[in-house]
């Protein structure tokens, strides 16, 4: 599976959109990173809290770049279809944060990873999940 979403990437129809949902995800990767880092060092907020407002906050900030950018071709337009988008996409990005949560907290628990390292993996491993899901369900692609 891995390997033909790499194959993906370079090539075939999936090709583009793969990529923007890539780069939207690495931007949204960073900015998770950076608030996750500001409400745990200057905030005092406990990593895993931290975690899961930073994600709430980019799922959003996703949803948005995606709709307009990667899934241009099937994005959702008018209030109903836009709200409809954002609730689906919070459905299926809020499923995948028990996912990302646990493994944040196991990285940092057992292995003694720090937390913005574990984060770093804890985004990757829900990442796939998340493309899939939102693909086809969110834009019905």
């Amino acid at each position: 599976m891995v390997r033909e979403l790499l194959r993906a990437t370079l090539e075939g129809p999936l090709a583009a959109r793969l990529r923007r949902f890539f780069v939207v995800g690495a931007v949204a990767a960073g900015l998770q990173t950076l608030l996750l880092a500001g409400f745990v060092e200057y905030g005092q907020v406990h990593y895993l809290l931290a975690a899961a407002v930073a994600i709430e906050i980019t799922i959003v900030f996703q949803y948005v770049l995606n709709n307009v950018w990667t899934f241009r071709a099937a994005k959702n337009t008018g209030w109903g279809e836009y709200l409809s988008g954002l609730a689906k996409t919070n459905l299926v990005r809020g499923s995948a944060i028990p996912l990302q949560l646990g493994v944040l907290y196991g990285l940092v628990t057992w292995p003694g990873i720090a937390y913005l390292i574990a984060n770093g993996i804890a985004i990757l491993v829900s990442g796939v999940y998340r493309y899939v899901l939102d693909a086809r369900w969110t834009w019905d692609v």
